[in-house]
């Protein structure tokens, strides 16, 4: 697995929660939310995870850790029931929304 360089990783982590603090300060300012999701959103996929919150926890422990240490952090993690170890087909959880 490639691991980004942890000088990119601390630099969006610092701008993710500089742009969460601006964001905080002014929920209603629709430029400031953009930013802030955008940024989010890169962080996540900088650390491979779904949601900002995660991908800013992963940074952080990534920031904390050696590289091997990460990923072996990583792989320790339960994972959902795989379609190579033969059990079928992963299930997925399916949303609906009022009115739809």
């Amino acid at each position: 697995m490639l691991l980004p360089a942890k000088a990119e990783v601390a630099r969006l982590l610092r701008r993710y929660r500089a742009w969460e603090r601006a964001m905080l300060a002014a929920p209603s300012d629709r430029t400031v939310r953009a930013t802030f999701e955008d940024t989010g959103y890169t962080l996540c996929v900088l650390m491979g995870k779904r949601c900002a919150r995660e991908a800013a926890d992963a940074a952080e422990q990534y920031l904390r850790d050696t590289p091997s240490a990460y990923l072996l952090k990583q792989e320790e993690r339960p994972r959902t029931v795989s379609v190579a170890a033969g059990q079928g087909r992963p299930r997925t959880r399916r949303r609906f929304h009022a009115g739809r």
